[in-house]
């Protein structure tokens, strides 16, 4: 046995070495097919390094001509046409020759910073087609142009492409092949610059120093941009934001929009000081404190219906519009009372109007930012409307159905005095709620909000105030019977949101607890530009207001003194204070001051009215209560002393 046991290891070490003397030559031929790889692309290098010199005037010609190339490609992708490309020219020439002007500058820079013209043209070339495709898929999708401030929610990138019609096409495809391509023969002769390096560092601090006066010194954008005819008007409308865009072209549009970002941004008032605060309010007589009418306070629910608009307000559109879209809409505007309120926005930046309804602050005051959140004082506590309510012994929730960390709503929001915040993010799975989720479209209807809703009336043992962010009616709105009927499927969203709204007044009526309700949209949707129903509206100036304004009710379920709401048009920043009014609830020198200036500025908004003139005193004490040291009264300066 032990015989057969040794041969049998003698024939299975005769099979490994037969196996091992096959295989070399297979590791031998792996070995010669690396070193010939090796030895092809040593000689494509040096190919590459004699034609950089062999071809040098066709590299220069290379480096002189790519800026033109890669800005015509990118005004091309994001504008959808070679046509209208070549009619920007034709019509608007200075401000393309601006455009080509700060295309070389770029260029020259890179090049002076890596002198290899490929890696230049690559950088170049990323920066020039990604912002292009994202102004092309922004537009396209909302109407709205890419502006530089933008680039703050690249964080939540992830976000915002579940809002955006992106569609690769033909003809985009072609211009990315066509960029590569060229980037590729760029790479093959391999123009080089011998800059030395005095040289190289004089453009380089050129470059810097003309890209800080562009953004920092208005004496010389001004003149710069008055010399190539780049419109520089300031405005925050979205059709003269578009006029500016058509007139300016990508690039000077891009960079117009990041010197006014700059000019515009805000600034501490001139007189700030605890000093002034209490001079502005010195004046003021505080009514009577309130009692919330003898002592029944009332459960307080404000609804921000994400996108929510009434259409019929432009006669070109009733015909296209379902009566039952907004009966239930119409039956609580009924029951309750209605009003037309100006919301400070249009089609996007719904933390524009968010944070009007929170704070009870104008986002004029501070000079109209898309993202006003983004700007607070973040150091303390703020006094947001829940701060007021907390005082005076409610709960408070915000409820929102979406990814906690957009615009920073999860770390941001504990400071306005939320005791409860409930997010729903379906990206993640992670949820708040505690009732069952469901979604209509795209996102979390709002009939699962409503249910969440009574489920914190049903659980909270104190009266509670409530705001809730919906978000049913986002666009996209091309999930509904008919795909390319955009405005047909938003009106399906809207009947589908009014059933819900229904549904939930009818269970607050059976709740043996006071509630009022406040209900609004916080602006007209975005639709897509290229099949808009907004092209079919004949959008004067005085009817473009219209899209500023929004249709609003009150309701309650008790006897709620709802002839408190003016009946003149307001700012929605104004509405926290009809509701204490209507709910009596106590009132500070702050609170009094709004309520004066309710009655003699009703409308304070840059979007509803351009001409409409700053008020210093409230200016200031907007940016006292959200940037500055609260030295104005509320219940967080009170906390502090």
């Amino acid at each position: 046995m032990a015989g057969k046991s040794i041969k049998q290891d003698q024939t299975s070490g005769s099979k490994g070495n037969m196996l091992d003397i096959a295989e070399k030559p297979e590791e031998k031929t792996d070995a010669s097919e690396k070193k010939e790889r090796f030895r092809k692309l040593k000689l494509f290098n040096q190919g590459r390094g004699e034609r950089t010199e062999k071809f040098k005037k066709f590299n220069y010609a290379l480096l002189i001509i790519f800026p033109v190339f890669i800005l015509s490609m990118a005004e091309i992708i994001q504008g959808c046409s070679v046509t209208r490309y070549l009619n920007m020219w034709g019509h608007h020439f200075g401000p393309m020759l601006f455009g080509l002007v700060i295309t070389y500058l770029i260029f020259a820079f890179f090049t002076a910073l890596f002198r290899t013209g490929w890696i230049t043209a690559l950088i170049q070339s990323f920066i020039y087609i990604a912002l292009a495709t994202t102004e092309r898929f922004k537009y396209n999708t909302n109407g709205n142009h890419l502006i530089i401030s933008d680039m703050k929610l690249v964080r939540s990138v992830k976000s915002l492409t579940s809002f955006a019609y992106i569609k690769i096409t033909w003809d985009l495809v072609l211009c990315y092949l066509i960029v590569i391509a060229a980037i590729f023969l760029i790479y093959f002769f391999n123009p080089k610059v011998k800059w030395k390096p005095i040289p190289r560092a004089s453009i380089g601090a050129a470059f810097v120093l003309i890209a800080f006066g562009f953004v920092m010194c208005p004496p010389f954008y001004r003149t710069a941009y008055s010399a190539f005819g780049i419109d520089d008007t300031y405005t925050i409308r979205q059709s003269k934001i578009n006029d500016k865009f058509n007139k300016n072209g990508f690039i000077g549009f891009l960079l117009q929009t990041l010197s006014e970002d700059y000019e515009h941004r805000l600034k501490e008032p001139e007189n700030y000081s605890k000093e002034h605060v209490e001079d502005i309010q010195s004046n003021i007589q505080v009514a009577a404190n309130g009692d919330f009418n003898g002592g029944k306070k009332p459960n307080v629910i404000v609804i921000m219906s994400e996108s929510f608009a009434d259409f019929r307000v432009f006669d070109e559109l009733k015909g296209r519009i379902n009566n039952e879209a907004y009966e239930k809409f119409d039956k609580a505007c009924q029951e309750g009372e209605s009003r037309r309120i100006i919301t400070p926005t249009f089609a996007s930046w719904t933390v524009r109007a968010e944070f009007e309804l929170l704070f009870g602050l104008p986002v004029k005051g501070l000079n109209d930012p898309n993202m006003p959140q983004r700007d607070l004082n973040k150091e303390h506590d703020l006094p947001a409307m829940a701060q007021y309510y907390d005082s005076w012994g409610y709960n408070t929730a915000y409820v929102h159905p979406f990814q906690p960390t957009f615009y920073g709503r999860k770390s941001t929001y504990p400071l306005f005095g939320f005791k409860n915040l409930l997010f729903h993010d379906d990206s993640t799975g992670e949820s708040d709620f505690t009732v069952d989720v469901n979604h209509y479209g795209t996102y979390v209807d709002d009939a699962t909000i409503f249910n969440q809703l009574i489920d914190l009336l049903n659980d909270s043992d104190d009266p509670i105030y409530i705001h809730t962010t919906t978000m049913q009616n986002h666009q996209p709105y091309n999930l509904g019977e008919d795909p390319d009927d955009e405005f047909g499927n938003y009106l399906q969203w809207i009947q589908t949101s009014n059933d819900a709204l229904d549904e939930f007044l009818k269970q607050l009526e059976d709740i043996d607890e006071p509630t009022l309700v406040f209900f609004v949209g916080d602006h007209f949707p975005s639709l897509r530009n290229e099949t808009s129903v907004y092209n079919d509206i004949d959008l004067t100036e005085e009817r473009e207001s219209l899209l500023y304004e929004q249709t609003c009710f009150f309701w309650s379920n008790y006897d709620a003194d709802l002839s408190k709401v003016p009946d003149e048009k307001f700012s929605f920043f104004y509405v926290p204070y009809v509701i204490l009014d209507i709910i009596d609830a106590p009132r500070d020198t702050f609170i009094e001051k709004m309520m004066n200036y309710m009655k003699e500025l009703p409308i304070y908004s840059t979007a509803f009215d351009p001409e409409i003139e700053h008020v210093e005193e409230l200016d200031e004490l907007t940016y006292d209560r959200v940037i500055g040291d609260i030295y104005s009264d509320s219940p967080v300066s009170q906390n502090e002393e």
